[in-house]
C-alpha cells in the first residue's frame, strides 16, 4: 500500500515512518510548520526522510497557527512541566491541528495517487487531544472517503491509535529506529529538558518497554517523580 507518513520528527511518527517502511511501500514524508515553539523536530524529520530515501515535504501552515492562539505550542506561554495525564497539559493543545494536517496531507496523497496516510496518535494521548481519538480518526477518515468519492480513495492508518508510547518504542526498535536521531522536547533546548509533558512520556516509555534510552535529558529523574504524582493524584 502506497502510504505517506505524516512526521513531526518525534519518537512516534520516526517510529511509524520506519515501520511503513518495512511493512508498506513509504512513499513520502509530509511536515507542518505551524508555528509551533521551535523548528528543530523538523530537522529530525528531515533526517529520517533521507535515511528511508524518500522525499519530504514540510508544509507552511504558519498563518493559520498564528491563529489557533492560546496553545503554549504556539504563543508566548510556558510550557508546563509534569505528565501528560494532568489537567495543567491541556494549555498544549492547538485546536484542530491534526484536523488541518491530515485534511492536507489527505490532499496531497489524492493528488499524488498514494493509498493511506499514516499517523502516529497514540492511547496516551487521548486525555488530553480529542483529535487523537478512535472517534475521532474513524470519523474523519469517513469524512474523506466522502470529500474524495470517485477522484481517490484513500485510508487512514492508524496502528498505534489503542496503543500506548511504551507499544511505539517496542515496535520503533523493532524495526531499528534510531531513537536518538527523534526530537520530542517541547522546550527545543540543546536536550530534552526532561521535565515536560512529552519529555515524561518518552522516558516513561523506554522505560516501561525495556528498552535502553538513549536520549540526553536535562532533568534526567524528574519523570519518577512526575508519574509518582499523577497516580497519587
Amino acid at each position: 500500500m502506497k502510504t505517506i507518513v505524516i512526521c513531526s520528527g518525534g519518537l512516534d511518527s520516526v517510529s511509524l515512518a520506519h515501520m511503513v517502511a518495512q511493512e508498506h511501500e513509504l512513499t513520502r514524508l509530509v511536515s507542518f510548520d505551524y508555528g509551533q515553539r521551535h523548528r528543530k523536530e523538523l530537522d529530525y524529520a528531515a533526517l529520517c526522510a533521507a535515511r528511508l530515501e524518500v522525499p519530504h515535504d514540510i508544509i507552511d501552515l504558519r498563518a493559520i497557527g498564528a491563529a489557533l492562539t492560546g496553545s503554549a505550542l504556539t504563543d508566548d506561554i510556558d510550557v508546563p512541566d509534569g505528565h501528560y495525564a494532568e489537567e495543567s497539559m491541556r494549555i498544549t493543545v492547538v485546536p484542530n491541528r491534526n484536523a488541518i494536517m491530515l485534511t492536507v496531507a489527505f490532499g496531497v496523497a489524492a493528488a499524488r495517487g498514494d493509498q493511506a496516510v499514516a499517523t502516529a496518535v497514540h492511547g496516551g494521548d487521548h486525555f488530553i487531544y480529542p483529535d487523537c481519538r478512535p472517534a475521532f480518526t474513524q470519523a474523519f477518515e469517513a469524512m474523506q472517503k466522502a470529500a474524495l468519492e470517485g477522484y481517490a480513495d484513500v485510508s487512514l492508518y492508524t496502528p498505534f491509535v489503542n496503543r500506548t508510547k511504551a507499544d511505539i518504542v517496542t515496535e520503533g526498535a523493532r524495526c531499528d529506529t534510531p531513537f536518538a536521531q527523534t526530537w520530542s522536547c517541547y522546550k527545543g533546548g540543546t536536550h530534552h529538558c526532561g521535565r515536560c509533558g512529552t519529555c515524561v512520556e518518552r522516558r516513561e516509555a523506554f522505560h516501561l518497554a525495556g528498552v535502553t534510552d538513549p536520549t540526553t535529558y536535562e532533568d534526567p529523574d524528574f519523570w519518577a517523580e512526575a508519574i509518582a504524582r499523577k497516580d497519587h493524584g
